[in-house]
């Protein structure tokens, strides 16, 4: 019996330590995304983008905007700590798998991240999802995932963003139309 209890001891042991370093794992991810897993698409792609922004590189950037011009794009980028991209585009149809897909899905199923936008096209075969990493009552992060037959793009903005500052750069510096509503102010 007592050699029972220890073995019941030790497994209960063992499986608290291993479900508090998956808490911590989940916790510890946050708003980046771990997009390495899809540098093996770039054998297959006809064409690759692959954007790694982080803090430094930042920080670097937002002095590039020094123009009075640039003023809506430094409020936008302004305490953004990384900004990630990766687009695969491809001569034929599903060059890449539901398991490449699935590795950025699962961390977008992870906590904190919430999805806001779907938008899917039958005839097109284009999906995109647009999610919101939220920490407490903040946006820490963004990510836009699009899949179609011959594309697949990644796209992760790390820290604070400011979905009416975002949506004022819409229709400028190639920055396609997202239709992000402007949230309305109170009035008193």
């Amino acid at each position: 019996m007592r050699t029972l209890i220890r073995t019941s001891l030790k497994i209960t042991t063992l499986s608290l330590f291993l479900l508090a370093g998956t808490v911590i794992t989940a916790k510890a991810q946050g708003p980046k995304l771990q997009l390495d897993q899809l540098d093996s698409l770039a054998n297959k792609a006809s064409q690759t983008v692959d954007v790694k922004v982080d803090q430094h590189l930042m920080q670097i950037t937002s002095k590039i905007f020094s123009d009075p011009d640039d003023a809506k794009i430094r409020e936008a980028i302004k305490g953004v700590k990384g900004i990630y991209v990766k687009v695969f585009s491809f001569e034929k149809e599903n060059e890449y798998s539901p398991a490449d897909v699935e590795s950025v899905m699962s961390q977008l199923r992870g906590v904190g991240w919430s999805k806001i936008v779907t938008v899917k096209s039958k005839k097109d075969g284009e999906n995109v999802e647009v999610y919101l990493h939220m920490t407490a009552d903040k946006i820490g992060g963004l990510a836009v995932l699009t899949v179609e037959p011959k594309q697949f793009l990644v796209v992760n903005i790390v820290g604070p963003v400011d979905l009416d500052k975002l949506s004022d750069l819409e229709g400028t510096f190639n920055i396609p139309e997202l239709g992000i509503e402007k949230t309305k102010s109170k009035k008193p």
